[in-house]
């Protein structure tokens, strides 16, 4: 200013050098005086600042809800949970999963140390419970799941045995007494079990029919199995599907979608030469009992089948040949709901070229469906209906290693692959891609949000759990490291050091500021923003803006 109080620099010039300058010297500048503070905010300036600190694409538009560049600036930087405010190291094993309360007053971890432990969620996490299962004879702990009033908590597990035994079990835990109400065979583990409704469970069962062929049964169980009366079913059969060339089904979860406009599944999958999902519309006994072709059905279908072939076909793939030919005439056709709206989805991983899960597998859960009432095995289907159709089937093209539900992850095979022999499933990449589906209209929705890698080949590739919240998304992965992205400009935010592998990320559901990371390294890391930060270690916070002009990143 001149002794008259005239800039002596016009505001043109003044905005042409802050262009030069990078955001934290722009807010610092931004101090000096009245003026330079007035074209420190001006809303041309920050749009420039906010593509090219972020890295956005010039051809993405600002979020619809930002009110400014400025204020978008502020929530990309000040708002993601990439601060480390405590490490929890009560565990002494491996933390292979994560999961909140609805609440968000409360979370839970499983581990490779056979616990299952409850936590408060308080100013200070603290340990609330832990449940040793290994008298249950498990291995270890690997998933849980609270319900939606919060009252139960469902817990699933590995059984002890053999390296390739695939058998598991989820218990339901009261979170009033801690006490165990009930336990549930599931096979194979990695179905890992989910809440259908606050009091009923959905289990899984493996049943060999051939070599590489066998049938996947989905169950409804009654969390509270004590009952007195055999009139009242505890367990009733929901689905019988039928699984090819050695795959199987895994990871159930459920999707309501009356509850949302537009829910959306994310896939931790893919890699560079991945192709688009595609979307296939299929709607064209006790527990131990396998299905059997019988005999004289099974050599009249190598009789035809081997005359057809030119050339001969292999025994992997005359057995499959076979058990599709088999099917097509014991399938039941999928039911169609006049209320779908209010119906659920129960969504899981499949395949039917090999044993890698390559493929998401979606059926709709029908109103008399969700209750252990009626039928108790599946009498109502017809005799010759061995099997259930699937409602829809997304092909992704790579091992998924990764899924999750958003609130309102695969490795790409490579390009061209073909799958020739089902114990032989293409390499998987190391780069992977979190794809983006929308359940109404069954179409990827976004491009893949690429960052993270993983290095295990595909028989000893493992589930990463990645969760969604209101703006962001987090995934694990095998460099050490969790990763948070925007929703809205597919741009990485955030990358969050462990000293391990990165199995399980989950938001708070109440409040997407805080982040908690569990890794091999025996660690539960939480994360929250540098806002909340500062809101928590002061007295009176500084603004963002004269915090941030001190700031170097």
């Amino acid at each position: 200013m001149d002794e008259g109080g005239i800039p002596l620099l016009p505001d043109s010039l003044v905005y042409q050098i802050f262009l030069n300058l990078g955001p934290a010297d722009v807010l610092a500048a931004g101090l000096v005086c009245h003026q330079w503070q007035a074209v420190s905010r001006d809303e041309f300036l920050w749009r420039e600042q906010f593509y090219r600190y972020y890295q956005v694409a010039r051809n993405v538009p600002r979020h619809p809800a930002a009110t400014s560049w400025y204020e978008e600036f502020r929530r990309l930087y000040d708002t993601v949970p990439c601060v480390e405010v405590q490490t929890l190291e009560e565990h002494t094993d491996q933390v292979l999963h994560l999961s909140f309360s609805h609440s968000g007053f409360q979370f839970a971890s499983c581990s490779k140390d056979c616990t299952v432990k409850i936590w408060n969620n308080d100013l200070s996490i603290s340990l609330l419970h832990s449940a040793d299962m290994r008298p249950y004879n498990w291995s270890y702990t690997q998933f849980s799941q609270f319900n939606q009033d919060d009252s139960l908590l469902l817990a699933s597990g590995v059984f002890l045995g053999p390296h390739n035994s695939s058998s598991g079990e989820i218990a339901v835990i009261s979170l009033d007494t801690f006490a165990l109400l009930s336990r549930v065979r599931n096979k194979p583990y990695d179905v890992f079990g989910c809440w259908l409704t606050d009091t009923s469970l959905i289990s899984g069962n493996l049943h060999r029919i051939g070599d590489i062929t066998s049938c996947s049964v989905l169950w409804l169980n009654n969390a509270f199995q004590d009952v007195e009366s055999e009139n009242v079913n505890v367990v009733k059969r929901l689905f019988k599907i039928q699984n090819l060339n050695a795959s199987t089904i895994r990871t159930v979860m459920v999707a309501d979608c009356s509850r949302f406009d537009s829910p959306e599944l994310l896939l931790d999958a893919g890699a560079p030469g991945a192709g688009p999902g595609r979307v296939f519309d299929l709607s064209s006994d006790s527990e131990d009992q396998a299905v059997d072709p019988g005999p004289a059905r099974a050599k009249g279908l190598r009789h035809v089948l081997e005359g057809r072939a030119q050339p001969q076909l292999s025994e992997c793939a005359l057995e499959t040949k076979a058990a599709e030919l088999l099917a097509q005439g014991h399938t039941k056709p999928p039911e169609r709901s006049t209320a779908a709206a209010g119906n659920k989805l129960l969504i899981f991983t499949t395949g039917c070229f090999t044993y890698s899960p390559h493929q998401i597998g979606i059926k709709q859960i029908l109103p008399h469906q969700m209750t252990t009432a009626g039928p108790v095995l599946g009498e109502g289907r017809g005799s010759d209906a061995f099997f259930d159709a699937l409602d829809h089937v997304i092909d992704v093209h790579g091992h998924i290693i990764g899924m999750g539900l958003s609130p309102d992850n695969s490795r790409a095979w490579p390009s061209g692959s073909v799958v020739a022999d089902p114990m032989q499933p293409p390499p998987i990449a190391e780069e992977i891609d979190l794809l983006v589906f929308d359940l109404k209209t069954m179409r990827e929705v976004k491009r893949a949000l690429r960052a993270h890698r993983a290095y295990t080949p595909n028989d000893e590739c493992f589930f990463i759990f990645l969760d969604v919240s209101r703006d962001f998304v987090a995934s694990g992965a095998e460099d050490r490291h969790g990763y948070i992205w925007d929703r809205h400009y597919n741009i990485c935010l955030a990358k969050l050091r462990h000293q391990d592998v990165v199995n399980s990320v989950v938001f708070s559901p109440q409040e997407q500021e805080l982040l908690l990371t569990a890794s091999d390294d025996a660690t539960i890391k939480a994360w929250r923003s540098p806002r909340t930060v500062r809101v928590r270690q002061a007295s009176r916070p500084r603004p963002f803006f004269s915090w941030f002009a001190s700031q170097r990143r």
